[in-house]
């Protein structure tokens, strides 16, 4: 039942672009973080493993903002939750900042993970509720966009900094700017109301997600958001010994997936959710597998497939729920991004762990040096192609159970406008 009509607000668009500016300061909080993992590493003597936990706490806040987000969202508005958001980012930059020790890290690293749950879980039912169809599609790609985007951004002033001499601490102060900026566009904004009325209450939404469409879906969010985040993450550890640039490849996947988001819209409309989901894991298969082999510039060529096959997943993940499980809501969208983000904060610490192993079995081997980072951090990259493979096998299922499911209500409407009146 519609609640709201199908114009815009008159501050959409001024929502639309504080959501991307906080977006942006999620993916600093990711891309600057990455480049500074070596300089942690060093300064504070921290092992693979224990960078791992650090990255564990980014992605352990994310899910708990998201699902306590996404219960609230229509009691409290998305306004409220921004709010949280902004104190949450500001403390935990700040913190980071003067922290200078690996519990201090694990406190302010958690904070910036709450912070960018409540991004996640004011803005994707937003946008779902400004706007319809393909056009729902269309902003929810160029919203996400920004991920990436302001990853490819945050890569470069990382490795500029970097490559200045330029402290760690100075690297972490520039997530404040787009910080402020999304504080500012938001402040004094009013938020869309829900565009279908089971969607506001809570027990239509947990009636919609117990449907086994939306719990496969869970399913396959969780292996899209570790096939995403897992090498991206440790791009840096991974490929320093292997000839490529490991900051110029994470800039230049996510410059590809932002101009990729960018277009997603007239993909969906060409290929459908579900085509652009099987294709997008065979081509993340490709791009991982060949991280895992190859060195030098192929290392590049490797970027461009991965670049293409993660692209596509977090936004229509999100679209797909918001398309054909509508009656999930906010919450439906949040434990969606949650699972992702669990799922992630799960794995990083074991694959840091496959990185310390894959390390001991090397040494025993008798490699040393950047032979011995080389090769365990390609058997690391060898493992993660599971997850895509998987990916595969699920969203074959998924297209011809949605290609049935097309069929059969075609052939109910073609009888129905058949039975004589």
């Amino acid at each position: 039942m519609e609640t709201s009509t199908n114009v815009m607000a008159p501050n959409a668009n001024r929502l639309f672009y504080g959501s991307c500016f906080a977006l942006i300061t999620t993916a600093f909080s990711f891309s600057i973080r990455a480049g500074i993992l070596p300089q942690l590493g060093e300064e504070l003597s921290l092992t693979a493993e224990q960078l791992g936990f650090i990255n564990s706490m980014w992605f352990f806040g994310f899910p708990i903002s998201m699902v306590i987000g996404g219960l609230i969202y229509h009691k409290v508005g998305g306004k409220a939750i921004m709010q949280f958001a902004f104190f949450a980012h500001a403390v935990g930059i700040i913190l980071t900042i003067y922290s200078g020790s690996y519990t201090g890290l694990l406190i302010s690293t958690l904070l910036i993970g709450l912070g960018n749950g409540c991004t996640e879980a004011a803005c994707n039912p937003m946008i779902a509720d400004a706007y319809q169809g393909n056009r729902m599609s269309k902003m929810m790609n160029r919203f996400h966009m920004w991920f990436p985007g302001g990853i490819v951004i945050g890569s470069l002033i990382s490795k500029f900094m970097t490559d200045a001499g330029m402290s760690w601490e100075s690297q972490i102060w520039v997530i404040m700017i787009p910080t402020l900026i999304y504080a500012y566009l938001y402040f004094g904004q009013s938020w869309p109301k829900a565009k279908v009325e089971e969607a506001a209450t809570l027990s239509g939404n947990f009636k919609a997600m117990i449907s086994p469409l939306f719990l496969f879906m869970v399913c396959c969010m969780a292996l899209t958001a570790i096939t995403e985040f897992g090498p991206q993450q440790w791009v840096g550890l991974i490929l320093a010994k292997s000839g490529a640039q490991p900051m110029l490849v994470l800039a230049l996947v996510t410059g590809i997936m932002a101009v990729a988001r960018y277009f997603g819209g007239e993909v969906v409309h060409k290929f459908d959710q579900t085509g652009v989901l099987l294709g997008s894991s065979v081509l993340a298969t490709i791009g991982i597998y060949l991280f895992s082999t190859q060195t030098g510039s192929m290392a590049y060529v490797a970027a461009i497939f991965f670049a293409f096959g993660v692209a596509y997943f977090w936004p229509n993940m999100l679209g797909f729920i918001a398309d054909k499980i509508p009656r999930s809501g906010a919450l439906g969208l949040s434990i969606m991004g949650a699972v992702g983000m669990f799922s992630s904060s799960i794995f990083q610490p074991i694959i840091g762990g496959w990185i310390d192993t894959d390390k001991a079995e090397a040494a025993a081997q008798g490699l040393t040096g950047d032979e011995l980072e080389l090769v365990a951090g390609q058997d690391t990259l060898g493992t993660m192609v599971t997850f895509p493979a998987i990916l595969i096998v699920l969203f074959t299922i998924l297209l011809f159970w949605v290609r049935s499911r097309k069929a059969k209500s075609k052939a109910q409407g073609d009888a129905q406008a058949a039975t004589p009146l």
